[in-house]
């Protein structure tokens, strides 16, 4: 078992009754948990060309870019509307109850770039069909989606499969 496995919290109720939340904080702030997280999804990617990785608004941060570092490859941040200073390409994307939206700088992404998603955790799929739409809307190459948890039971692969080809990877998944 990896050090990351049993550092994972079940938080009935929150945000809402008859959710049971996954905290991925405390493997997060365990440094042999969080080494692992981030040897774990950057070994899976390793050798494939990666110039850059792009991770979602805050926790895609931590992640994505800890194994942007390990790969040698540029981070891309990806956040929400009207936080980058520049110009910026801007993906919509469902949530369970409405839509939000994802913005990338309009100059982060070249079609010499090869780039995965990486990401704390993917539920139901909306925040990574952005990024993967924002990532090939720019010419760039998507090779790839990684997860550190992957709420399965959710679904999320159809709903990627319908935006892309690129595999998906996941550390963890709930059944």
């Amino acid at each position: 078992m990896r050090p990351y496995e049993n550092l994972i919290v079940d938080i009935p109720d929150y945000p809402k009754p008859g959710v049971v939340f996954k905290d991925v904080t405390p493997a997060l702030a365990d440094a042999q948990a969080f080494s692992a997280v981030v040897d774990d999804l950057s070994e899976h990617f390793m050798g494939r060309g990666v110039t850059k990785v792009v991770g979602a608004e805050a926790r895609g941060f931590m992640v994505g870019s800890a194994v942007a570092y390990r790969l040698g490859a540029g981070f891309v941040p990806a956040r929400k509307p009207g936080k980058l200073p520049r110009a910026t390409i801007s993906e919509s994307y469902d949530l369970e109850y409405g839509s939000d939206a994802l913005e990338v700088h309009a100059d982060a992404f070249t079609p010499d770039d090869v780039v995965i998603v990486i990401d704390d955790l993917i539920a139901t799929g909306g925040t990574a069909v952005a990024m993967a739409r924002l990532v090939e809307r720019s010419g760039a190459k998507l090779a790839g989606l990684g997860f550190f948890m992957e709420l399965a039971f959710l679904n999320p692969r159809p709903l990627l499969a319908d935006v892309t080809d690129a595999e998906v990877f996941s550390l963890i998944r709930v059944e």
